[in-house]
């Protein structure tokens, strides 16, 4: 498929907006797609990446003419780049490594959002290289459940616990290889 711009060069950016039943689409190719700036127009509006992904962010709603001004604060700044909050908001793109120390205060809201409410990443693992790494995990829990128990005085619980960890450290050392 050509480029919808120039008829020169394949299509390599297809855009497909429906609006009110009606359905648009666009071709165009790396260059013209460029040259628009990543805004894909149509009739009556303009489609950005970053002002989609600023759209996301942006959790605080505009103040309302009507409603009275409060003191502004100082806005936050990152301290390498002096990026401001608002726009990191605006453009949906950190400007370096320190903005995620700098916002850090910012962020969680924007993150329980974006992430159907987690903060935190766990990361997945793949099915046949996670098993070794799954036991570690589990392992990792019940001795912090064993120190509990022990704590606790729940000395008949622990020995189950503890007779369960060995046996995932020998499934462990037996799936590393490194038998002894």
């Amino acid at each position: 498929m050509l480029c919808q711009e120039c008829q020169e060069r394949p299509a390599s950016v297809h855009f497909t907006k429906v609006m009110n039943g009606q359905k648009t689409e666009v071709h165009l190719c790396d260059s013209c797609a460029q040259d628009k700036g990543e805004a894909f127009m149509s009739d009556d509006s303009a489609f950005s990446f970053n002002n989609l992904l600023a759209g996301l962010l942006n959790v605080s709603p505009v103040m309302q003419p009507s409603q009275p001004q409060k003191p502004e604060r100082e806005p936050v700044k990152c301290s390498h780049c002096q990026m401001t909050f608002q726009q990191f908001l605006k453009i949906g793109k950190f400007g370096c490594p320190s903005c995620y120390e700098s916002f850090r205060d910012e962020l969680p809201p924007i993150l329980k959002r974006l992430h159907s409410g987690n903060t935190t990443h766990q990361g997945k693992l793949p099915e046949r290289q996670g098993g070794t790494i799954h036991l570690k995990r589990k392992v990792t829990e019940l001795r912090a459940e064993l120190k509990s128990l022990i704590e606790e005085e729940e000395f008949e619980r622990a020995a189950t616990v503890r007779d369960q960890i060995r046996v995932m450290e020998k499934e462990i050392r037996g799936e590393g290889g490194s038998q002894s």
